[in-house]
This record gives C-alpha cells, structure tokens and sequence, in this order.
C-alpha cells in the first residue's frame, strides 16, 4: 500500500464491533443526555437502559462530539501511521458531528477529508465499509470517499416507528405531521431522503405497516446483489421475523444484519421501531 487511509465514522453508524476491528474503522461516540448524566453512546449506556427511560417517560436528549474528541481521535490515528483520514458521518439534517468534525479537521496532523453521507444508522454503516474495503486495497482518499459517496447515493432507508411523538420531541420530524399521525390513529412508514426523516405512508395497524415495510424493502431490493440491514429498538422479535421474511423474499441478498440501535438513534425513535436499510453492491 503506498499510503495508508484511515477511515472514521460516529456511532451511529452501528457497525459491528468485529467488523470495526477487521476492517480498523474508528467510531467516533455521540453522547445521550439522561436527566443531568452526559453518557458516550456505546460504552456508558445500554439500549435497554434508553428504553426504560423512554417508556418512563424521563428527559432524553443527544448531542454532537465535541471538535475536541474528533481532534484527539485523528491525533490518534496519526501517531499510528496514518497519513491521511476520510472521516465519514450521519447526515448534518439531522446531527452536527458533520460540522464538529469540519472544525477539528482543519487543525489535524494529517489531512482529513469529512464526508457527510446524509445517512444514519447501517445506512453509514455500508459508506464506512465501501471506504474501508477501498483504502484496504490501495485506494487512495478521492477513491476512498467516491466508494463511500456511491454506496450513499444507492442506499435507502425505511422505518416504522410506534408513534411520531419522539421524532416531534426531537425536532426531527414537524408538530403538524406528529400532531396528524395521532389525531388519525395511524401507524407511520418514514423514510430518509435527502439526509432529513419524512413520511412515507400512513398505515391503519402495526400488522399492517410493518407487512408494507417489508414489501417496500423486498421491492427495493430487487434481484441484484444487495446488502440489508434490520435495525429495532425494543422489539427483538418483530426483528428476527422481519429478517427471516426477507431472506426468503430477496433473491440477491449477500449480507443480512441484524441489530438493535443504539442509544442516540431511539432516543429519537422510541420503543417498538423497526427499520430497514438496502444497500446495493
């Protein structure tokens, strides 16, 4: 290899532990607030923990990283040989750890080069990997981040949620939008498009949202070589069912995750989502 390519993403992109190590990804951690306790996404608190306090209906909030962990990671990966970073991150509609990053790249040891991928959860997952498996093979940053940007540009991402009212807490997603899905009584399909969380459709049960969830995703999927991702919160079971439906619905399927999000993600989702990311080869 001529050069060495270090490649970094955040937390949110829920990569395997095993597959970060194989591939030397470096996750930078989001942080959940949880009453007055500031708690690093991955490492000081648990899913389960998130959702107890969801369901109790206590104060969660998330923030960035800070320029200043960002700096002390590509520092890091300095010292360790690296001569240049790609940095790839949740979309910035939705989070600024594309921005902290920005800041703390400019004052880096070696070049970084800071890509927002306008994905979140495995969605970024699948851009981190492209990156990686590119640097892997002699690729340099420009192929590095092109492989990250045009597994982005394919990928897509469908969620099922039990009520909007997190997403409305958060400012994820409007008032009116929330306000509307519960006046009605209906279980809501969302989508990301163009980095930011939308509706997709309205559907009358969760039986059914979650039967047209799995439509969408096998029809998106096609018969290409495709990588699928199921993600839940809370709801292990619908998980596992979805997953196996899918393998027997989608004919080029390669690789099948299958993961509970971390904490930063539900906080915003609640308990009981569900969501799907296909990603073509």
């Amino acid at each position: 290899m001529s050069r060495h390519v270090a490649i970094v993403t955040d937390s949110t992109a829920y990569l395997p532990d095993r597959t970060m190590e194989r591939h030397g990804i470096t996750a930078v951690p989001l942080t959940v607030v949880l009453g007055d306790q500031a708690l690093r996404e991955g490492t000081e608190i648990s899913t389960r923990s998130l959702a107890q306090a969801l369901q109790k209906r206590q104060a969660v909030t998330t923030s960035r990283p800070s320029p200043a962990l960002f700096s002390e990671t590509y520092r890091d990966l300095a010292a360790a040989g690296a001569e240049s970073i790609v940095s790839l991150h949740l979309s910035s509609e939705l989070s600024g750890t594309h921005d902290a990053a920005v800041v703390a790249a400019r004052e880096a040891p070696v070049p970084v080069r800071v890509v927002d991928t306008g994905m979140i959860a495995m969605a970024l997952g699948f851009c981190a990997l492209a990156a990686a498996e590119t640097a892997e093979t002699g690729g340099t940053v420009d192929e590095a981040v092109a492989a990250a940007e045009k597994r982005a540009s394919n990928t897509s991402a469908y969620f099922y949620v039990d009520t909007l009212d997190y997403l409305r807490r958060g400012g994820r997603i409007g008032a009116a939008q929330a306000l509307l899905g519960s006046a009605l009584a209906v279980k809501p399909l969302l989508q990301l498009n163009d980095g930011r969380i939308e509706p997709l459709e309205k559907v009358r049960t969760a039986s059914k949202a979650i039967a047209r969830l799995e439509e969408i995703v096998a029809d998106r999927a096609g018969s290409a070589p495709v990588d699928i991702a199921v993600h839940h919160l809370a709801a292990p079971e619908r998980a596992s069912a979805l997953a196996e439906r899918l393998r027997e619905r989608v004919p080029g399927l390669a690789d099948l995750h299958v993961s509970e999000v971390g904490a930063v993600i539900g906080a915003h989702t609640g308990p009981g989502l569900l969501g799907a990311v296909v990603s073509p080869r």
